[in-house]
């Protein structure tokens, strides 16, 4: 019995985790491809780390007595208010780190201060995803007990092809809110070129595990429901890499509208930047067939 137990507070407790993470990528990952923020975080003094890390500790612990992403309720002096408020800032800082290592803004070559002063700034809002985890798309389990056949009969009610052309549509439009205002900017080509083909695989492994994640484990909105969603692409892996082209075909034609691309280019110029692009689209996009 007590096994039991302790499995399921470690599954609870990276279930929190897991949606802290996704709702940090939800709110944080336009910042990350601002060079801007690169190039601040790269000349902020130790003095303005700090006091970076004190106001993201002071509104996420009050963001938690809201609705923090463990969903708690707390009295204002509570240790365990601050533990999770530390948590959430080193789920943001995790996160982050990760990313900016996955865009190669951090490497071996680049030094302890500039890599600090990066991973704190790009953290901010990644650590404000966090604590917001819950109110995004918020978990819904509590109705689950009351309409859990709700999903299956209106699931059997819908045609497939309806039913995938919905998810379809909700891909396109997540993918165009958080990739659009990206697509035009020199951040694209300047990544791109510097993405071998590792690097690449490794875009295309990050996207889908991210996009998997906010769908169907971080517990957002009606987890159950999604699984049962009848469609052409009804399993989760399947929905998962069908979602991830339709976001790479949206944020390709983003950059083709932007004039990022153009038809006389080499394919492979196609490929490198629209794998940049796809991070964020496919993150929009998972955020989108939650929507529906």
């Amino acid at each position: 019995m007590t096994t039991k137990r302790q499995k399921n507070v470690w599954r609870s407790e990276i279930t929190d985790i897991i949606r802290g993470a996704c709702g940090g990528f939800l709110f944080g990952i336009p910042l990350l491809y601002t060079m801007e923020v690169w190039w601040i975080g790269s000349l902020v003094k130790p003095q303005l780390m700090m006091m970076a890390i004190a106001l993201m500790f002071i509104v996420v612990y009050l963001l938690n007595h809201t609705e923090g992403f463990r969903k708690r309720k707390y009295s204002w002096l509570a240790p365990q208010a601050a533990m999770d408020t530390v948590e959430a800032i080193a789920i943001g800082l995790a996160c982050s780190a990760f990313v900016l290592l996955l865009l190669q803004e951090l490497t071996p070559e680049t030094s302890l201060k500039e890599s600090l002063g990066k991973i704190i700034f790009e953290s901010v809002p990644f650590t404000l995803g966090v604590a917001l985890a819950n109110q995004f798309l918020g978990n819904i389990s509590k109705s689950n007990g009351k309409e859990q056949t709700t999903p299956q009969e209106n699931g059997s009610a819908k045609d497939e092809l309806h039913a995938t052309l919905a998810d379809v549509g909700a891909t396109v439009i997540g993918a165009t809110v958080i990739a659009f205002s990206i697509a035009p900017t020199d951040e694209i080509p300047m990544l791109a070129a510097a993405a071998s083909p590792p690097w690449q695989l490794a875009m295309i492994a990050t996207s889908l595990l991210i996009s998997y994640c906010i769908v169907f484990q971080a517990n957002f909105s009606d987890q159950q429901k999604r699984k049962q969603q009848k469609g052409i692409f009804q399993r989760p892996s399947s929905e998962t890499i069908m979602s991830y082209l339709v976001s790479l075909l949206a944020g390709a034609f983003m950059l083709w509208f932007f004039q990022k691309l153009t038809f006389s280019d080499p394919w492979t110029m196609w490929l490198d930047h629209t794998l940049i692009l796809g991070l964020p689209a496919t993150i929009g996009g998972a955020a989108g067939r939650l929507a529906i």
